[in-house]
């Protein structure tokens, strides 16, 4: 292959690679596999190898390889990066758009984009006639930091623009946007980093931003950085007549755009949107902390301009905080069901995502000793969605030297048994969770009867935790089967207790003795088996007896469940005082539908393939369907991740079909899920 031939064939391989990467990257519906991917990217390492003269800035090779610099250069923004005001309350959001109704002089409603606000780093990409030339961080507002070489080695950010036969590339583009690291990434990154020693980022903005901002590009390069554009500066051989529109192009010409987004016709739609992504956020697989007002008519934006630093134009609708700064007054001890003993921070009240909290997780001592936190030191917190509060960080900088370490009791303390470490089975190494040994600890009896009557578990509705503490404080009962042995003057005992109460409860507990294999077996309370195990081995076994008999080596051969949960659970039937509690709750009338053993699959078909169903099925039962998903090789799931290939839909659908969408897996009705069971559509 003579130069000529070369170039021509290295042109048509920068071509498919940037293509690919748009599919893969930007749309996330790849059209090739990893390894063709893979063979066209060598075919174009080993011709530039060959032929060195043809390599370019923008060759997909040049993405990392850069020599480490000694600092960064100063860029000057053609057009200066505004930050945006913020409000926090729906009053604030009303109040921005009578001021835009004002200034313009309409009286009717003004049209809104409204689009995520990314938690990440704010950066701007120069594409001089399609290529990307530049890549520079907001820094101030009108002078940033060149960090091109970092920006290549996001494989989200094209080095080359698509041309799109709709509208022309510009001969000069300056696009805007959020440079951010994925939770998943985020954690992973915090790990990696603990267990080398090094300091752990706080959040995951503050891990791109250390990201963007290493002077080795392969450094960045490791990190699986990510972006999503919402905007322009200066773009020169195009224009808009709305920012729905530029969005929509931006799209098209190879740049990713964030899919939730939304023209809204007047305010009320603009907080309706507000109000679905702060219940979307906690399943997003990244950080956002508001929704952005954008006013759509570009003709619009211009007239209102900007004041001080910001655009008149736009707002951002910021989300309550998930965290907070605050100070460990003490480190208390509570005992859980399972016997774990869990330090808990005490700490000065602060409001977090809407919620008053003063108490946060600290997991273990491992994990106090991993952050060094103790009792008086200033501290980070979070709270995502319902989960109890966690100390992520200690501010260091805040210490005085008066704080205390803190070390767990070798006592129980509540009922003063011996506290240990459980050993491993396989590798008799310690695990990080201490434990009482008492098995009559009323902290652990308490708690275990909560949790068999809990929804989830048994669902017997109006026995709270006031209650079982005074049945349990009484001596009435004595373990969870002794509730189907209570009477109505067992209640009546009871302070605050009138007699149509304890019958509501009586009956309650009479009809939780109908119920399922999964909640049964969810509700013993076995150590590591939480719902999603417990419908695991529902399928998996026809009775609670046949799951007692089972061996080890026969639990680690269905997926999900490893060494740790098999021994938990072999360990749990196999004590006597177990078998005997079991064997009450079976005398007192505690049953649930006989199953017989799912038959072996009758073809391969869906082999390595999962469903998910959610909502009400109209022709088939749930039980049904995944039997079916079964005989065909395939997995029925009862949660969504990246790994589902499919999600079910019926009437009504739940969480489970929002999390489908924002993960992008693939939706089918009923009817699609019927006729995908067709022999001629296998």
């Amino acid at each position: 292959m003579n130069e000529g031939q070369a170039k021509k064939r290295i042109n048509k391989l920068r071509e498919e690679i940037h293509f690919h990467n748009y599919r893969y990257y930007v749309l996330d519906e790849p059209v090739i596999s990893d390894p063709e991917y893979d063979q066209l990217m060598r075919e174009l390492e080993a011709l530039e190898r060959q032929f060195p003269d043809l390599i370019t800035p923008t060759s997909p090779t040049q993405r990392v390889g850069a020599p480490p610099l000694e600092k960064f250069e100063e860029v000057r923004h053609t057009i200066p990066m505004l930050s945006l005001a913020n409000a926090f309350e729906e009053e604030e959001v009303k109040e921005f758009d009578g001021r835009v109704k004002r200034f313009l002089g309409i009286p009717r409603d003004v049209e809104y984009c409204t689009e995520l606000k990314i938690d990440g780093v704010a950066v701007e990409l120069i594409y001089e006639d399609g290529y990307f030339t530049t890549g520079s961080t907001r820094g101030d507002g009108f002078v940033g930091e060149d960090v091109t070489q970092n920006l290549k080695t996001v494989k989200s950010i094209p080095l080359s623009l698509i041309p799109w036969k709709e509208r022309r590339l510009p001969s000069r583009l300056g696009a805007r946007g959020e440079v951010y690291l994925p939770i998943k990434a985020f954690q992973e990154l915090n790990q990696q980093r603990e267990r080398s020693g090094e300091s752990v980022f706080a959040n995951p903005r503050n891990a791109a931003a250390g990201s963007l901002r290493q002077l080795d590009s392969s450094i960045t390069a490791k990190r699986p950085l990510d972006i999503f554009c919402h905007g322009v500066g200066q773009v020169s051989g195009q224009s808009f007549e709305t920012h729905w529109v530029l969005l929509e192009t931006l799209h098209h010409w190879g740049l990713k755009v964030n899919p939730h987004r939304k023209r809204c016709r007047k305010i009320e739609e603009v907080l309706e949107f507000h109000r679905e992504m702060d219940e979307l956020r906690e399943k997003l697989p990244y950080e956002i902390d508001g929704v952005v007002i954008k006013v759509n008519s570009l003709r619009l934006q211009e007239a209102l301009g900007t004041i001080a630093r910001s655009p008149r134009w736009a707002l951002a609708f910021k989300f309550k905080p998930k965290q907070v700064t605050t100070r460990i007054r003490d480190i208390i001890v509570n005992v859980g069901r399972t016997g774990a003993l869990t330090p808990t921070a005490v700490m000065d009240p602060v409001r977090i995502g809407g919620v008053e909290v003063s108490r946060a997780t600290l997991h273990n001592q491992d994990e106090i000793d991993k952050k060094d936190v103790r009792i008086g030191d200033t501290v980070v917190i979070q709270r995502a969605g319902d989960v109890i509060p966690e100390v992520v960080m200690v501010v260091f900088e805040k210490r005085t030297g008066k704080e205390k370490k803190f070390r767990l009791p070798d006592q129980c303390p509540v009922c003063g048994a011996e506290v240990e470490k459980p050993k491993g089975k396989k590798d008799k190494k310690e695990m990080a969770v201490a434990r009482c040994t008492g098995i009559s600890c009323p902290a652990k009896l308490k708690e275990t009867i909560i949790h068999f009557a809990s929804r989830d578990a048994l669902n017997i509705e109006g026995l709270g935790e006031k209650i079982i503490e005074q049945l349990v404080d009484q001596g009435l009962i004595k373990d969870y089967a002794d509730l189907y042995a209570l009477t109505l003057d067992d209640f009546l005992t009871l302070e605050r207790m009138g007699e149509k109460l304890a019958g509501n409860i009586l009956a309650a507990i009479q009809k939780s003795k109908k119920t399922s294999l999964d909640r049964l077996i969810y509700a013993l309370g076995i150590l590591h088996v939480g719902e999603h195990i417990a419908k695991l081995l529902a399928r998996e076994f026809s009775s609670l007896e046949e799951l007692a008999q089972t061996s080890l080596e026969k639990l680690m051969t269905i997926k999900g469940i490893g060494e740790e949960i098999a021994f938990s659970i072999v360990t749990f039937f196999q004590q006597k005082g177990n078998q005997k509690v079991i064997q009450k709750l079976k005398e007192r009338g505690v049953e649930y539908p006989a199953r017989p053993l799912r038959p072996s699959p009758t073809s391969r078909i869906w082999e390595g393939q999962t469903f998910v169903f959610t909502g009400a099925l109209k022709t088939l039962s749930r039980e049904e369907a995944e039997s079916k998903v079964e005989s065909m090789g395939g997995r029925a799931s009862s949660s969504v991740s990246k790994k589902t290939d499919f999600v079910v839909v019926g009437e009504d659908p739940g969480s489970k079909f929002d999390k489908a969408q924002a993960l992008g897996v693939k939706i089918i009705t009923e009817d699609e899920f019927l006729r995908m069971l067709q022999p001629d559509a296998r």
